[in-house]
C-alpha cells in the first residue's frame, strides 16, 4: 500500500508582542475580543479570537522603536474582519485606544488603526456592510 503525500498547509500564524505588563496587555486585548487562559510562568500569554492567535510575552522593548513606528505609521500587524462596522463600534465601546478611525480605502474596504499600551499598531479592515 502506497502512502499518500500530504501537502503541507500552515495552519497558524500568531505575532508575538513583548509587552511591559503582561496583566495590562491581556486586558487590553481582551476588549478586542481576545480571550486569555492562565499566563505561563508569569510572562506570557496566548490569546485566542475566532481561531486566530496572538501571544504576549512580558519582556524588555524598544521605546525609540516603538515610537518611530508610531510615527510613521508602520503596522505590526493586520487582521481581516467580517462585519468591519460592527467591529469598530464593539472596539470603541470596550475602550480601545483608536489611532485612525475606520475609514473607506482607495481598494473598496474600510479599515481602522488601534494601539495597544504597548506601542503596537494593529490594522482592522474589511468589506464594508452592503445595505
Amino acid at each position: 500500500m502506497t502512502a499518500t503525500a500530504m501537502k503541507p498547509r500552515v495552519t497558524s500564524f500568531a505575532p508575538q508582542f513583548l509587552v511591559d505588563d503582561l496583566e495590562r496587555s491581556i486586558k487590553y486585548y481582551e476588549k478586542l475580543g481576545f480571550t486569555f487562559g492562565e499566563p505561563w510562568e508569569g510572562f506570557y500569554a496566548i490569546g485566542h479570537v475566532d481561531g486566530l492567535e496572538l501571544h504576549l510575552k512580558e519582556a524588555a522593548n524598544n521605546k525609540d522603536e516603538r515610537r518611530q513606528r508610531r510615527d510613521n505609521e508602520h503596522l505590526d500587524a493586520a487582521a481581516g474582519v467580517d462585519g468591519i462596522e460592527a467591529f469598530f463600534r464593539q472596539c470603541v465601546a470596550n475602550g480601545a485606544t483608536i489611532l485612525k478611525p475606520l475609514t473607506p480605502t482607495a481598494w473598496g474596504t474600510k479599515d481602522f488603526y488601534v494601539e495597544d499600551p504597548d506601542g503596537y499598531i494593529i490594522c482592522f479592515g474589511g468589506r464594508p456592510t452592503v445595505g
